[in-house]
């Protein structure tokens, strides 16, 4: 499957990146550039729930496919979504649904760092989604 230019954006930029401090200090960086939901949009029928830091989750779907929105209190996970998301713009449900993000958080180089607190938030996440394109 073709990465989304984003995505592949993304990629190039965290190849790039030598070590943890350069890597932790993008994900900031895109995290800051993470469309900001509304106050209305932050609700909690839009709270994913498993997170420990507060996390929502907006979907729409557009001529079939999938638009996300994401905002979080915790400024490293509002990078992980950020990243989370470009991969999964645009996408059908059955592409959504056969999409392998722990390999995705790999290529970016970021598995290794992500605690086990994070990594069941961005499960929490995918769950989310995955809810919300059964439901649809």
């Amino acid at each position: 499957m073709t990465l989304p230019i984003p995505a592949q954006e993304a990629l190039a930029q965290f190849e790039q990146a030598r070590g943890w401090e350069q890597r932790a200090r993008l994900l900031m960086q895109i995290g800051d550039r993470l469309e900001p939901l509304d106050e209305a949009e932050k609700v909690e029928a839009n709270r994913v729930h498993g997170c420990e830091s507060l996390v929502w989750l907006v979907a729409e779907r557009v001529d079939g496919l999938w638009r996300f929105k994401a905002s979080s209190d915790a400024r490293l996970l509002r990078g992980l979504l950020a990243l989370l998301l470009v991969r999964v713009q645009g996408l059908g449900s059955v592409e959504l649904g056969g999409l392998d993000l722990r390999e995705w958080f790999s290529q970016l180089g970021l598995e290794r760092q992500l605690s086990p607190s994070r990594s069941n938030g961005l499960h929490a996440v995918l769950q989310r989604m995955a809810e919300l394109v059964a439901t649809a």
